[in-house]
């Protein structure tokens, strides 16, 4: 089918309609200066859509019949940009911390849940199973679990295959890549992650935003560089319900240009570098 001519510029008023819906749907603050890219990343939706203008889109995206559009207009405008161990203070923490509590629940057959909220591509939820993998084997008969979300469908769709590029993979150590990945069949330089990581890390789209169907609370929850995106009012809301979503003494990392600016207004303690902890009945000890 022939595409329609895409007008070539956005004007200030169909901005601030889009950048109010994104504001709504995911959280995420649009400033005016944004205003380029996000033209430039929202052309091959009014493609797709066979428009010829972003008043047509705009209209579109606020209307009932474009719920669906939504979510490929946020997925189109977040930067997905991760790598394997970033950050990797955080792993040593993690470890550090919460392994004596770990292996006791492997003793009690209790489960052991972790977060990765905003996991991009997958390098972050595979990078911790295989740091406490490596530290704790016995985790991998335990009922330990990793759940990994995001709200791009696109790369929770490549996450889900574990495939990653020699270049991708440069962080990750040799013994990491020997112990936890497999060649790809194709014969390229591509790996996979194992089995064994594939059983531990389950991939799920979802909104931070929306309600949350898990029901249960989580032993740590990584949700870094993330709320970078987020306007402080919005920021707030959420470190509320990170903290509902803890156990006590439960840790939430956040990225290196993070902070939560009270942390005990939303029920943490600082515990270390953009590091919180949830009061309870786990001790933590400051690092």
């Amino acid at each position: 089918m022939r595409q329609t001519p895409v007008q070539p510029d956005m004007d200030d008023q169909q901005f601030e309609r889009i950048a109010a819906v994104t504001y709504h749907e995911s959280g995420i603050r649009l400033v005016r200066e944004k205003k380029l890219m996000v033209q430039s990343r929202l052309r091959h939706r009014l493609r797709a859509l066979n428009m010829d203008a972003f008043s047509k889109y705009a209209d579109y995206v606020a209307s009932m019949q474009g719920v669906g559009e939504r979510r490929f207009m946020i997925s189109a405008l977040t930067t997905n940009v991760s790598q394997f161990f970033r950050e990797a203070q955080h792993f040593d923490l993690l470890s550090n911390t919460s392994l004596p509590a770990f292996r006791e629940r492997i003793r009690q057959a209790k489960r052991i849940r972790i977060w990765s909220a905003g996991c991009s591509n997958g390098q972050e939820p595979y990078s911790i199973a295989m740091h406490l993998l490596s530290r704790e084997p016995k985790l991998r008969e335990a009922d330990f679990r990793i759940l990994a979300t995001d709200i791009d469908p696109r790369v929770i769709a490549h996450a889900q295959t574990g495939r990653y590029t020699r270049s991708q993979l440069s962080g990750v150590p040799a013994e990491h890549l020997k112990r936890f990945t497999v060649e790809h069949p194709d014969g390229s330089e591509d790996r996979s992650v194992n089995e064994t990581l594939k059983a531990i890390v389950s991939f799920r789209e979802l909104n931070l935003f929306a309600d949350w169907p898990m029901q249960f609370q989580f032993d740590a929850i990584f949700c870094r560089n993330v709320v970078i995106y987020f306007d402080q009012k919005t920021q707030e809301r959420l470190w509320s319900r990170f903290n509902r979503a803890l156990c006590p003494g439960g840790l939430l990392f956040l990225g290196h240009s993070e902070r939560i600016a009270t942390p005990a207004a939303h029920g943490f303690r600082s515990v270390g570098p953009t590091t919180y902890t949830k009061p309870g009945s786990t001790p933590v000890k400051p690092h």
